[in-house]
């Protein structure tokens, strides 16, 4: 703080900064190894172990699929149309956790893939997944729209 010499009648006052600057390094380190604390405990937490399936269990679900050509496989084999919901039942009855996965080409009607899930679900199956394909569409045929009516 500077001293008012004798002359000056006016009373001039500065801010001494030096104990603010002590408190902002002071608040620095707290923060910094407060940090670094978080950081090494955080690096230590015990994560659960996952446990790997085994190779010689059976899948825990059921893949149907539609053909292009309107022909459904369940879990490789053909099945018409009528022996769906008896076919499903029994493979069902079998599973633990009763999901049934609809694989279907990408020609497949909507109308058709909706009469696949709704017999697996009068079937007993709990959960019901779509399978996509991770291929590129863009080899796929494009789909043309419905020409308006006259």
């Amino acid at each position: 703080m500077a001293i008012p010499s004798s002359n000056d009648s006016s009373l001039f006052g500065e801010i001494n900064i030096t104990p603010l600057t002590d408190i902002f390094l002071v608040l620095l380190i707290i923060f910094m190894v407060g940090a670094a604390v978080a950081i090494e405990s955080a690096a230590h937490v015990g994560l659960p172990q996952g446990k790997a399936q085994a190779a010689n269990e059976p899948p825990q679900n059921v893949i149907v699929e539609l053909t292009g050509e309107r022909r459904i496989l369940v879990d490789g084999h053909e099945v018409g149309l009528n022996d769906l919901e008896p076919v499903l039942h029994n493979v069902l009855e079998n599973l633990h956790t009763r999901v049934v996965i609809f694989k279907g080409d990408p020609s497949v009607i909507l109308g058709d893939m909706v009469i696949v899930l709704d017999i697996a679900k009068r079937a007993g199956a709990q959960q019901l997944g779509v399978a996509v394909s991770d291929t590129d569409s863009a080899g796929a045929a494009p789909v043309q729209a419905p020409s308006p009516a006259p």
